[in-house]
C-alpha cells in the first residue's frame, strides 16, 4: 500500500479538534452529574413501598435502557419540541438525552448497592430512632459507595463514548469536528485516527482508575 500519512495535516487540525474536545467535556461532565442525581432519586422511587412511585420509576428505567441512545437523542431534538412548543438547541437536546439515559442506568446501580445491605442494619438503625433519610445518609450509603464506585466509573466511560452520538445533531463536539475535517480534506485516515487517539487519551485514565479501584476493593475483601 503506497499511502503517505500527512502529519502536517494532523498538526493543522489539532486546534479544531481540541475545540471539539472542550465541547465533548462540556457535554460529558454535566450528563454524569445530572444522571447520578436523577438516578439516586429514581432508585429511591424503585425501592419505595408506594406503587405510584415504584411503577413509574420502573417504566422510566426500562424505557431508557431498552431503546437505543441514538433514537433518544434524535427524539429529544426533533419530537420533544412538538410536545412542549419550544425548540431545543442541539447541545441542550444531547445533554438532556445523555443525562436521562445515564440516570436510568445509575438508578439500577444505586438500587443494587442499597439492596446489598442486609435488612438487619435497617432494623437496627430504626431501633435507634433514625428516619429513612438518616439511615441512608449515615448507615447505608457510606457502606455501599465503595461497592458502587467501579460501576459508576464504568458508566462514566460509557457516557464519554456515547457523547460522540451528539454529532448527528450537529453538536460541535470532537466527533463532529473530526467528520467535518475528514470531509473537508478528504483524509479520513489521518483525521479519524487522531480523533480516536484523543478519545483514548480522554477515556483511558477512567479505565485505569476503574481497574485500580476494583483491585483495591478485591484486596480488602
Amino acid at each position: 500500500m503506497d499511502y503517505q500519512f500527512e502529519f502536517a495535516l494532523v498538526l493543522r487540525s489539532l486546534p479544531v479538534l481540541l475545540r471539539g474536545l472542550v465541547v465533548t467535556i462540556q457535554l460529558w461532565v454535566p450528563s454524569i452529574l445530572l444522571g447520578l442525581a436523577g438516578g439516586f432519586l429514581l432508585a429511591l422511587a424503585r425501592l419505595s413501598d408506594r406503587a405510584w412511585l415504584r411503577l413509574p420509576g420502573l417504566l422510566y428505567i426500562e424505557l431508557f435502557r431498552d431503546t437505543p441512545v441514538l433514537i433518544q437523542l434524535i427524539w429529544f431534538f426533533y419530537a420533544l419540541p412538538i410536545l412542549i412548543g419550544a425548540e431545543l438547541s442541539p447541545f441542550a437536546a444531547a445533554l438532556l438525552g445523555l443525562a436521562l439515559n445515564t440516570s436510568a442506568y445509575a438508578a439500577e446501580i444505586f438500587r443494587g448497592g442499597i439492596q446489598s445491605i442486609g435488612k438487619g442494619q435497617w432494623e437496627g438503625a430504626r431501633a435507634l430512632g433514625m428516619r429513612r433519610g438518616q439511615i441512608l445518609r449515615r448507615v447505608i450509603l457510606p457502606q455501599v459507595f465503595k461497592r458502587m464506585l467501579p460501576a459508576f466509573t464504568n458508566r462514566a466511560i460509557e457516557v464519554a463514548k456515547m457523547s460522540s452520538l451528539a454529532s448527528v445533531l450537529s453538536v460541535h463536539e470532537l466527533m463532529y469536528q473530526g467528520r467535518l475535517l475528514s470531509s473537508t480534506y478528504y483524509r479520513p485516515l489521518e483525521i479519524l485516527t487522531t480523533v480516536a487517539f484523543i478519545y483514548f487519551v480522554l477515556i483511558y485514565p477512567g479505565t485505569w482508575l476503574s481497574a485500580r479501584i476494583e483491585k483495591s476493593l478485591a484486596a480488602k475483601a
